[in-house]
């Protein structure tokens, strides 16, 4: 497959796999203490990385909005990158993001026409050309530029992307607008109907008959040919499915309106009504702080209806949505009030300025955006956590911060593969493809003690022997061993040493 090129490309190439992975500090709990929304402040390629272990494989829709390469600062945002520079800034983040996703998880991506060939391209290399979607163009101006010397620009680009080929969108709810066509003007039993295609779609010789009517007039084929073969068509008439017109020369198949599923999401999102633009987004953020003057609010928020639009289409309530460019809060804010779980990144200040003040207002029941479409009372909670320092200092060793059951969820997606399923409170970690996987970290056992509880003594085989029995192989992570090769060999055990094989560092 063709690739794209740019300076430093192969930098970026390894540049996900040298981040350090950091320890994720709790700042704050919002509203409810027991929710699972995150709210992180720092660089988004740091913070994906640091929640690598606990959430790999469980998001189900990223939704992103990255800085434009518009050429044109913003106060929030240095958006003024050179081209090559913003390829690097995305490779990476894209590679992470996929790591992130669910099998059955969708990226989205919003850009303009400055970068948004390249990302396609670039998405085509992270993600795969069989797992491109669609390149949804979103009306995001809700009048053009009268001024404009070449276009009026009046779009932006959402590109769509799956973790695996094959991934299925949601049909969105049927509109009284996509049902007008469908009358009952004969009052048939099965209510609305409208008349469908007849005719096959290419020319099939085998499919050219003639249907006699009850009037005894021959009706001749469609230049294709029909859709159906004539056991198919009789079998059709009997059942009142395909029916002659009055006078009898033509047929009419009935597309009945009770048979219809949900809508089929269109590439083209032009309604501003349904999916908003970037002045309604502006107002929301207005209304919701009309203290702060409109030069310092956010300079490039997205409305609430389309990001509501989006996880329409392929997100359920209580699914994971993530978005590491959060900006002013939008996708967290829009993924609350549908009841769906939420990790949001956002490096700057407005982290605690307006990603805070917003998401509470939200908890509070605020009824800006899309609360009065989704029912929004208020109610939830989020966490607001900052990035930590590095797991492991130059040297090696273990950051004092890392707690057990951090280090634990970096175990066990090295040796598993999968995000964490703790939290861990014993050494156990689990069973993975006929192996238990153990951790000797911080007293795990109770002892203290160095040369004790972290370390894999005789006393403390017989210990986990005896507490956490295992009858197989067994992979064992400590500080040190005192055992031999021979006793490790006939007991099964692989041991491993912290840090030295922690590939977290």
């Amino acid at each position: 497959m063709p690739t794209l090129d740019w300076l430093n490309r192969a930098e970026a190439l390894t540049s996900s796999d040298k981040v350090p992975y950091r320890v994720l500090e709790p700042v704050s709990v919002h509203g409810d203490g027991n929710a699972d929304n995150l709210l992180i402040q720092g660089d988004n390629l740091d913070a994906l990385k640091a929640l690598l272990p606990f959430y790999r494989g469980r998001v189900k829709c990223i939704f992103i909005d990255p800085p434009y390469n518009t050429k044109s600062a913003f106060e929030h945002y240095d958006d003024n990158l050179e081209h090559s520079q913003w390829l690097s800034m995305m490779y990476p983040r894209l590679v992470l993001l996929r790591e992130l996703l669910a099998e059955d998880g969708s990226i989205w991506v919003t850009i303009d026409d400055n970068e948004g060939h390249y990302l396609k391209v670039l998405m085509d290399e992270v993600f795969g050309r069989r797992c491109f979607v669609a390149n949804v163009v979103w009306r995001s101006a809700d009048s053009s530029n009268n001024d404009a010397k070449q276009f009026s620009l009046d779009h932006n680009h959402i590109i769509v992307y799956s973790r695996q080929p094959g991934w299925l969108s949601i049909p969105l709810e049927r509109t009284e607008a996509s049902n007008a066509h469908y009358k009952n003007p004969d009052n048939d039993l099965r209510g609305p109907w409208f008349s469908g295609n007849v005719s096959s779609p290419k020319p099939r010789e085998n499919l050219r008959f003639t249907v006699l009517s009850p009037s005894g007039i021959e009706i001749q084929p469609p230049a294709n040919g029909w859709r159906w073969s004539r056991e198919s068509m009789e079998e059709m008439i009997a059942m009142g499915e395909i029916v002659f017109t009055h006078e009898g020369t033509r047929l009419m198949r009935k597309t009945y309106l009770a048979d219809q599923g949900g809508l089929s999401p269109s590439t083209v999102w032009d309604d501003i009504d349904e999916t908003g633009h970037n002045r309604q987004a502006k107002y929301e953020l207005k209304k919701l702080f009309p203290e702060t003057v409109t030069s310092e609010l956010f300079g490039t928020p997205k409305p609430e209806r389309v990001v509501m639009r989006a996880l329409q289409i392929c997100t359920n309530p209580n699914d994971l949505i993530l978005d590491s460019f959060l900006g002013s809060g939008t996708t967290a804010a829009v993924a609350h009030k549908m009841g769906r779980r939420w990790i949001g990144i956002e490096m700057g200040e407005h982290a605690e300025t307006h990603c805070i003040p917003r998401m509470e207002k939200v908890i509070a029941g605020e009824q800006g955006g899309i609360s009065a479409v989704v029912n929004w009372q208020g109610g939830g909670g989020f966490r607001f956590l900052r990035l930590g320092e590095p797991m492991f200092h130059a040297d090696g060793s273990i950051h004092p911060a890392v707690r057990f059951a951090t280090l634990a969820s970096f175990i066990w997606m090295q040796e598993t593969g999968q995000a964490a399923s703790g939290p861990w409170h014993v050494p156990k970690l689990g069973e993975h493809e006929g192996r238990a996987i153990y951790l000797l970290f911080n007293g795990i056992l109770g002892d203290k003690r160095p040369q004790s509880g972290n370390v894999l003594t005789q006393e403390v085989l017989a210990a986990i022997r005896q507490i956490f029995p295992f009858e197989g192989a067994k992979i064992i992570y400590g500080e040190a061993c005192r055992l031999g090769e021979k006793r490790l060999a006939a007991e099964g055990i692989t041991f491993k040493h912290i840090p030295y094989d922690v590939k977290a560092r």
